[in-house]
């Protein structure tokens, strides 16, 4: 498992049917074999439960199938289940103009479930309002839940979740890769939203972290090979999707992050800590692009005295010593940084959010020794999601539900899925993107989130589809409470902003 958790870091939430729309309430037994257990994925089937919530002072009524539907190869034969959970309005005059949206996580290798019970489902887990774990462990309504405007399906691609290969014999080539994933993963859309007759709906992908990865190779994989169309793209806490950025660019693109974290932690000079967290940044930002990247740049060419002028401005922005980036060659290393700078207070910063605090084994050393927000957040959605699916929503299996799954080795050659995204708007004029960052986030960084946006769409013809967000909190920003009302208010807008109004062609 922690060579599964490891690799998936690196890489950047009754009734039974089958093959037939979901019918009424009964939990029988079909999903377990005669002995009483079952260690292997029914592929095509599930179980569906109905619920209501209150999203904006507003009664929604909803019912929620939880199940799988089958990945076939070209000789049409099945090759892989993928579970999902499939939430849907009730009071629903008109289908047909009803928004649907599939959210995927990322890793490669991490199930849907941080989403699910995290950001846009009507059921979240019960943490504090800063997004640490509390017991007893538990779900609660999300009343800021975007299922009042939109369906949403969350999908757990192969070996994810309770989703799995049909047999031994299949090989995880077929999927474990970028272009492999977006493949299948586009051929089992098509087949989810023909059982659920949703072709006439307006279509949107959410993708978190590698996800963003997967969501921006699919718009263009679903119109290339599907014929589908979507409205909107959503890149929450957005990988770098293939878009080079190496050397002095690389280096320079993390400072902004880093003075987000250090001003969080109140370790900046006094000028600095007195500005708000968005004004202060600017500085950092104007700095990183006109002085910091030019410096890197020259590399051991540099003037002594320039050298020294630009490591002064760093160390003041990042929250650590002179001496420490003059060490590091300009060039603050990510890892180091979780380590320096909280090094003297006797605690490291986490990776993914790094408003979160760790205690390792010495002080002393270059790297951490665990990712303190991690192992907090498994603490609160491994318990929650188990209980979610099997109690609540019903679904019987004695899966083991993979928060982390075997999906390695990857094969990520090439990875142009910000070009691919790029010409999936330029191909589709109702094709809208939003991206969404964490200040704190230090995996995923926002300012290097803000450089693809900027590098996606060169010519600039674009940029009144693109929007950016950024949020107080890290790559999961929907854990801090003020965040998860804002981030959801955010995705409302823009899913209803993106729909083209009666009559409205799709043409430049």
């Amino acid at each position: 498992m922690k060579s599964i958790l490891t690799a998936a870091l690196l890489i950047g939430c009754t009734s039974l049917y089958a093959q037939k729309a979901p019918a009424t309430d009964s939990a029988d037994g079909k999903f377990y074999s005669k002995g009483g257990t079952n260690r292997a994925l029914n592929i095509d089937a599930g179980v569906t439960t109905s619920h209501t919530v209150t999203i904006k002072g507003q009664t929604v009524p909803y019912k929620v199938t939880a199940g799988s539907l089958p990945v076939w190869d070209d000789d049409g034969k099945v090759i892989a289940g993928v579970f999902y959970t499939y939430f849907e309005r009730s009071n629903v005059a008109d289908r047909n103009a009803r928004p649907l949206v599939f959210s995927f996580n990322g890793g490669p290798g991490t199930a849907s479930v941080w989403m699910q019970i995290g950001y846009t489902g009507p059921r979240i887990l019960k943490i504090d309002d800063e997004g640490y774990p509390v017991q007893p462990y538990g779900l609660k309504d999300n009343p800021n839940s975007i299922l009042d405007v939109a369906d949403i399906v969350y999908v757990d691609p192969v070996n994810t979740g309770f989703s799995r290969m049909a047999n031994k014999d299949v090989q995880g080539s077929k999927f474990f890769g970028v272009n492999q994933d977006v493949r299948y993963l586009a051929e089992w859309i098509n087949t989810f939203i023909t059982r659920y007759k949703r072709w006439a709906s307006p279509k949107y992908l959410v993708g978190e972290s590698y996800g963003t990865t997967r969501v921006s190779g699919l718009a263009l994989e679903l119109q290339n090979s599907q014929w589908i169309y979507v409205n909107g793209v959503v890149l929450v806490s957005p990988t770098e999707l293939g878009i080079e950025r190496d050397g002095p660019m690389a280096a320079a693109l993390r400072l902004p992050y880093y003075a987000a974290t250090a001003w969080y932690h109140k370790a900046l000079p006094a000028d600095l800590q007195q500005k708000d967290l968005p004004v202060m940044l600017q500085e950092v930002e104007a700095f990183t692009i006109k002085d910091y990247i030019p410096a890197l740049a020259e590399g051991g060419f540099i003037s002594d005295a320039r050298r020294k002028e630009i490591a002064a401005k760093v160390a003041r922005y990042a929250g650590i010593s002179e001496k420490a980036v003059l060490q590091n060659n300009l060039d603050i290393p990510t890892g180091f940084f979780w380590k320096e700078l909280l090094r003297e207070r006797g605690y490291t910063v986490g990776r993914l959010d790094s408003r979160y605090l760790g205690l390792d084994r010495k002080d002393a050393g270059q790297n951490v020794d665990f990712n303190a927000e991690l192992t907090s957040w498994l603490h609160s959605f491994t318990p929650a999601i188990n209980m979610y699916l099997r109690e609540e929503l019903n679904y019987k299996t004695d899966l083991k539900y993979y928060m982390f799954g075997p999906v390695f080795p990857w094969d990520n050659t090439g990875n142009r899925t910000g070009e691919n995204l790029r010409q999936a708007m330029a191909q589709n004029p109702y094709l809208h993107v939003l991206i969404q960052s964490g200040y704190y986030d230090g995996a995923c960084d926002y300012f290097n989130a803000k450089y693809s946006m900027w590098q996606m769409d060169p010519s600039g013809k674009l940029k009144d589809r693109l929007s950016w967000e950024g949020y107080r909190s890290g790559h999961m920003m929907y854990l801090r409470k003020d965040d998860l009302a804002t981030s959801n208010e955010h995705l409302r807008e823009f899913i209803q902003k993106s729909i083209p109004k009666q009559g409205q062609a799709a043409k430049y």
